[in-house]
């Protein structure tokens, strides 16, 4: 006779397949069309000085995709242009000018930058 503890966890095992091969990817997004992929964005870049006592900072706007992600992006650019920043709001604030070196290595990444105010040096 068996134990009733173990006739749930045989109906459980029924009902959800621990087999891997048992469930379907199709509803799952591929990695190449997630909104977040660098291909399908374009972040604008500009100097801003509104309301931070005339120091200048630079603004990466209009990224799309998680906060995590975000943060992740936002911590690459700060310790590659070797400067302080904050992310939050879909948007990435770096402290100083650096929008030629952000503009380069966003480049790098696979995104498409829009620069606002100013023109890429080539």
């Amino acid at each position: 006779m068996a134990k009733p503890e173990e006739d749930w966890k045989a109906h459980l095992r029924q009902l959800y397949p621990v087999n891997p091969d048992s469930f379907t990817t199709d509803c799952m997004p591929q990695a190449s069309q997630t909104a977040s992929s660098p291909v399908k964005q374009t972040l604008r870049i500009e100097l801003d000085k509104h309301h931070r006592k005339g120091n200048a900072v630079t603004l990466v706007s209009g990224f799309v995709g998680t906060d995590a992600e975000l943060t992740t992006l936002a911590r690459t650019l700060k310790i590659a242009c070797g400067v302080g920043g904050s992310a939050r709001d879909g948007e990435i604030l770096l402290q100083g000018d650096v929008r030629y070196k952000t503009m380069q290595l966003l480049s790098e990444m696979g995104y498409r930058c829009k620069p606002v105010g100013f023109s890429p040096q080539k």
